[in-house]
């Protein structure tokens, strides 16, 4: 199906009918010249200087650059972080409906979401090629492997992303199962689901701190209800120390409405932090996850990989407050001006515990999905008001999710550069630094 294509079964929308009329004008204007622009660029037309800003919105993302591929370059010369979005009709790797190893929560369009564009782009580096991604294949890597997420409900986002990036390539879906028996949806703790045909599994671990939360100590003032022990590791730590592949991400809850307004407060050792804020508390805890990396894990054995903060898009207010992102059908073009500003404070803060580290002479090899600024740019790719399930239909208007990713969406994208880290893993000596970590 092609551009046009798409043009003419988004009218079947019927967008101009009362109840969405300033939707669907909104969004065939925007669409328009999103389409005027894509004509120009895939006849080779010259396009004005007003139009230039618009030419990253391309459809095989090339505009005559040479590209190395990523596998087979040696020197670490690609930033595959460093690139833009581009549309690509092969996409997206999977559909919702055929994958059942998702929250209704992340299933847009079965929950009542009009377009589709946002499925349709992919990530491309401005100087390298990354691999396409190869079920099969990355099956076949993990053979006899664990996989797992460490992380919040963003983690378990890509977690579900790869299960059903997966799950494509198996025929016989019982053949993929939870191995104690447990639902996919509304489930806290840990999941791990086995691919039988390969021995392998693929497993999520709620941690959304990573170090331990807990009861506060004997005596403690009554607004203490718990307490974030920012020195000791999540009490589920020690069944991550094997695995063979290895993901953390932590940052969403890092803020005064997951912490102090609940009572959550900040200990070292025997003593309650007080006055301690929450963006003090987040650089305590990475470097203790980094110290806990440094201390208990075997670099020949698990490949470590760190995601980045993936940025919340809410226009005019946040989650609690009526911000919205429903209306939000493309990427930016360059940095979102709907990115607030702790997103950068948070990156700052893990951009120099990281860096402290891997500066160390004893650093362990250490990968950083460094999905950030890239993902600023998917204003559009959030379940806004699409996340209720099937039978419930849209969320009220004051009550959108722009945090958490529709799928197949965003998430799928940074499982593809996470696919060639780890294929490039298997090619480049244990012992060497890791040049894609840098942040």
């Amino acid at each position: 199906m092609n551009f046009i294509d798409h043009y003419k079964k988004v009218r079947r929308f019927r967008l101009f009918e009362p109840s969405v009329g300033i939707l669907g004008l909104t969004i065939c204007v925007i669409f328009l010249f999103f389409l005027l622009d894509y004509r120009s660029v895939s006849k080779g037309m010259s396009v004005s200087s007003q139009n230039e800003r618009l030419l990253w919105l391309n459809v095989d993302g090339e505009n005559g650059r040479k590209r190395v591929d990523f596998l087979s370059e040696n020197n670490g010369g690609c930033d595959v972080f460093n690139g833009d979005w581009v549309w690509d009709e092969s996409y997206p790797l999977y559909q919702s409906n055929d994958c059942r190893f998702l929250d209704e929560g992340f299933m847009c369009l079965e929950n009542g979401r009009p377009d589709f564009f946002y499925t349709k782009w992919r990530w491309q580096p401005k100087d390298c090629n990354l691999p396409r991604f190869d079920a099969k294949l990355m099956l076949e890597k993990l053979r006899n492997k664990r996989v797992v997420f460490a992380g919040d409900s963003i983690g378990r986002n890509q977690w579900e992303s790869l299960l059903c990036m997966l799950s494509s390539a198996i025929p016989d879906k019982k053949s993929i199962y939870e191995v104690n028996g447990n639902p996919i949806t509304k489930h806290k703790g840990f999941l791990i689901f086995k691919f039988t045909d390969y021995n392998c599994t693929v497993e999520y671990y709620r941690a959304p701190f990573l170090v331990l939360q807990s009861r506060p100590p004997a005596n403690s003032p009554p607004q203490i209800k718990t307490t974030l022990k920012l020195d000791e590791m999540d009490w589920m730590a020690s069944r991550w120390i094997d695995a063979d592949v290895l993901i953390f991400n932590t940052g969403h809850w890092w803020n005064y409405e997951k912490t102090i307004r609940g009572g959550c407060y900040f200990q070292e050792g025997a003593d309650v932090k007080m006055d301690m804020g929450f963006d003090s508390a987040y650089q305590k805890a990475l470097e203790t996850v980094v110290k806990w990396i440094h201390r208990r894990v075997t670099p020949t054995k698990t490949q470590v990989l760190f995601r980045t903060y993936a940025p919340v898009h809410f226009r005019g207010g946040d989650w609690r407050t009526g911000g919205n992102c429903h209306l939000e059908t493309l990427p930016e073009l360059g940095s979102s001006s709907l990115v607030p500003s702790h997103t950068w404070t948070k990156y700052n803060i893990f951009n120099q515990v990281l860096t402290s580290y891997l500066n160390l002479s004893n650093a362990r090899l250490l990968d950083v999905l460094n999905i950030s600024h890239m993902t600023s740019r998917r204003k559009d790719g959030h379940s806004s008001l699409y996340y209720l399930g099937p039978k419930v239909g849209p969320a009220p208007i004051h009550r959108q999710d722009c945090s958490h990713w529709c799928l197949p969406g965003v998430p799928d994208a940074w499982n593809e550069i996470l696919y060639a880290l780890v294929l490039k893993r298997a090619m480049i000596p244990l012992n060497s630094s890791s040049f894609y970590a840098q942040v």
